[in-house]
């Protein structure tokens, strides 16, 4: 038997749903924004980086991609917190899958990093 919650997600539709997946995602993005300390700091990053890049992009194209580049960064991290919790949920114990699971979600975070932050070298030096 479905709880009320599944129940009741499964009887919306329209913009009623679309109402209720939108408190869904902003409760999600405050669970992680309280309980993740590198989301947090993430977000410190962003918040510096969309402005910057509105400023220092040239043509459209380029403030695009320096200001939308970030966003990949917190959503990464949304992933990779998702993969942790679930994780967590199974249990305590340590086991090797988990682990494993654990580090390539947090290799994600790490690759999208990198590539944020090369793209924005290759934009802001083309000398490169």
């Amino acid at each position: 038997m479905k709880n009320n919650k599944q129940a009741f997600q499964t009887n919306l539709t329209g913009f009623a749903h679309f109402r209720h997946a939108a408190l869904w995602s902003l409760r999600g993005l405050l669970s992680v924004y309280r309980g993740e300390a590198a989301f947090r700091q993430e977000l410190v990053l962003v918040a510096a980086m969309l402005p910057l890049g509105l400023w220092l992009g040239e043509t459209k194209v380029e403030r695009a991609l320096l200001t939308v580049s970030p966003l990949l960064i917190l959503v990464v991290e949304l992933l990779n917190t998702a993969i942790e919790s679930a994780i967590d949920r199974i249990g305590p114990e340590y086991h090797e899958l988990s682990g494993r699971a654990k580090d390539i979600g947090s290799a994600a975070v790490f690759v999208t990093l990198c590539a944020v932050g090369l793209l924005w070298a290759i934009l802001l030096f083309p000398a490169l």
